[in-house]
């Protein structure tokens, strides 16, 4: 496995992950194969809306996890449906995983295949997400205040940047059913909150748009344009709203001239930020959090006691204190792209396309 800038500092996750066992594979393009006496895990990802990550990164990463390890996996994606989600958790409960790894798509549904699982007798694993109340057995995650007060620093940076005087700042919020589109707006509320009340910021229009839809996100954007010409900043919660920001300030001529933030660092937020359209990113190693996930269910898997979570988190709802992994994210720039590309995340080529080829050069792209 390639060391990149942001390896994880505790070896023990990726040793965990790494341990091999021999076994007869299965095809399938969900499947991983494995050994009949390991038990088996199954995986289910929220989308392919939200964030091009769900598509890209975590379900390779946390196939070759299991895959290197002997672990059969079934890794499926509820693409948005409650009931679906319901339905896939039922067959991998039916046909007896012993870990369950899911990335709830809202608290309810989540919590029910939580309690579901739980009765099955079932180890399970919060990933990315708190599924609130839910009583997972771990969570696996990013420092999620952590990211929003990096979008939060990284628009006010911004914002210095262009000499405006108290610019009106609109905030364009994630799903409202997703714990961690809290914890971010936690993150740069306390960032952005004291600029607002002495008057160095002036607050703008802020709304959340439902299950992270990008085109929602966008027309939700444009009537706070419409409503407030004066917008000089939006804090966008992740690449995909902020690409959805960007066309309609495209629309309007101001691309470029209004500071957007993002986060996942996903090659369009990249591109993006080379154009000058987008102000930042949030990188959060996908790789990392993936491998943590899968070293905790492999330990599981193999019938051993996993030693890597740490950490706790107390979810809001129950007050209980789940044990957890809590990886850290990096604010990314223009400047600092060439990080990304170097850990592995994403490629040059799939960067620095024609169109974008002088800014790749100019941001020391090599």
């Amino acid at each position: 496995m390639r060391k990149g800038l942001f390896a994880l500092a505790a070896v023990g996750l990726l040793a965990t992950g790494g341990l091999a066992a021999c076994g007869k594979k299965d095809s399938g393009s969900g499947s991983s194969g494995g050994s009949s006496s390991v038990g088996k895990v199954g995986v289910i990802l929220p989308d392919t809306k939200s964030s091009a990550r769900w598509a890209t990164a975590d379900a390779k990463y946390l196939k070759e996890a299991f895959d290197a390890a002997g672990v059969q996996a079934d890794i499926q994606n509820a693409q948005g449906d409650k009931t679906q989600f319901q339905t896939i958790a039922d067959g991998m409960i039916a046909n007896k995983v012993k870990v369950l790894i899911i990335v709830n798509l809202d608290s309810g549904t989540g919590k029910a295949v939580l309690d579901k699982a739980k009765a099955a007798g079932i180890a399970t694993i919060d990933y990315d997400r708190l599924t609130l109340g839910g009583g997972a057995n771990y969570y696996v995650s990013f420092d999620n205040v952590k990211v929003g007060e990096l979008q939060g620093q990284g628009l006010v940076d911004c914002l210095k940047a262009k000499n405006y005087t108290k610019p009106i700042v609109a905030e364009l919020n994630g799903s409202p059913t997703d714990n961690n589109a809290t914890l971010f707006a936690q993150g740069y509320d306390s960032v952005l909150n004291p600029l607002y009340a002495d008057g160095t910021l002036t607050k703008g229009p802020n709304q959340s748009v439902p299950d992270w839809d990008n085109a929602q996100g966008g027309t939700i954007f444009e009537q706070m344009l419409t409503q407030n010409k004066q917008i000089k900043g939006v804090l966008a919660a992740n690449d995909g709203l902020g690409n959805a920001v960007i066309s309609v300030l495209k629309k309007y001529k101001l691309n470029g001239q209004v500071p957007v933030t993002g986060q996942d660092a996903t090659t369009q937020g990249l591109q993006n930020i080379l154009a000058g359209d987008q102000c930042m990113t949030v990188y959060k190693a996908i790789k990392q959090e993936s491998d943590a996930a899968s070293a905790l269910a492999i330990a599981i898997a193999k019938g051993q006691k996993p030693t890597t979570a740490t950490g706790t988190v107390t979810d809001p709802t129950s007050k209980a204190s789940v044990p957890s992994v809590l990886l850290t994210p990096k604010a990314i720039t223009k400047d600092t792209i060439k990080d990304v590309i170097a850990d592995g995340f994403v490629t040059k080529d799939e960067v620095c396309t024609a169109a974008y080829a002088k800014a790749c050069t100019d941001a020391g792209i090599s």
